[in-house]
């Protein structure tokens, strides 16, 4: 789960927290169009170099998919943008400004990055609706909890989010007695709720039925040009059907971008990836 959520969840004490729908931490500068800039990010595992000088830009609104066989540095690279690795050496910025190494996870969260990890994350024992309260920015302290409730704007966000992941019908139903795919739209609607600036998605569509496929690339192509997106996946057929930039990792660097009809005619991608 994104580590906003869960620190949300567990603080406590006197410190103020944001209300509802109110994006935390400072303003994204994207005046030169990029919201995330990777130069020459290096992470080393026992010599392993997981990135090798790895440089990518993510421009605003864009949807990237992002390729290559096992071991490419994919897991890693999402990783460093989380603060979850920090790496060996090379610059990570969100926007101009936002130096996304010196930040810690919970920072880079509330600064406006949310991530959905391949196998979702919901609480189970809580209602559809109640996890997407709970993914609200608000004062999680538990006094407030008691006694807060939703005004009319909260409601209709939640609503909102619902019809857009289709799941107004179930919005009573216990997470837990969800179908894969429909916990992963309801984690992606857990992190829309939270505003972000950029999502990270890894393979969203793995387990689901080609009906629930179907629906998922709906959903992320009503997204796109709304919210930033970088979507981690191994499925050409998912990929080909919402990317219009496609970047190939190979052994921890960039190895071809751009089109997918370029991509797959690659001679490159096809010898270490797609030939296989």
């Amino acid at each position: 789960m994104n580590p906003i959520v869960a620190d949300e969840i567990r603080a406590s004490g006197d410190q103020a927290t944001p209300a509802y729908g109110h994006v935390v931490g400072p303003d994204v500068d994207i005046s030169h169009r990029a919201i995330l800039y990777l130069e020459d990010i290096t992470v080393s595992f026992d010599g392993f170099k997981a990135l090798n000088k790895l440089t990518l830009t993510i421009d605003s609104a864009e949807l990237r998919c992002i390729i290559g066989p096992n071991g490419a540095g994919k897991t890693t690279m999402m990783d460093v943008i989380t603060g979850k690795t920090r790496p060996d050496g090379g610059t990570a910025f969100f926007g101009q400004t936002i130096d996304l190494t010196a930040l810690t996870e919970a920072e880079i969260a509330h600064a406006g990055i949310g991530r959905k990890f391949q196998k979702p994350t919901v609480f189970e024992q809580h209602t559809v609706f109640e996890n997407l309260e709970l993914a609200m920015k608000i004062d999680k302290r538990v006094l407030h909890s008691l006694i807060a409730e939703l005004d009319a704007n909260q409601k209709d966000k939640i609503a909102m989010t619902l019809e857009l992941i289709q799941l107004t019908s179930l919005a009573g139903r216990l997470a837990g007695l969800l179908s894969h795919g429909q916990k992963q739209w309801l984690e992606i609607g857990m992190l829309l709720m939270q505003e972000p600036k950029l999502l990270l998605l890894d393979e969203p569509v793995a387990g689901m039925t080609d009906d629930e496929t179907a629906r998922t690339i709906e959903l992320l192509k009503t997204l796109s040009g709304k919210h930033s997106m970088v979507v981690v996946d191994h499925d050409m057929d998912f990929v080909a059907q919402i990317a219009n930039k496609v970047t190939v990792l190979h052994e921890g660097s960039v190895l071809a971008e751009g089109g997918m009809d370029a991509i797959q005619r690659d001679p490159r991608v096809i010898e270490v990836y797609l030939g296989r």
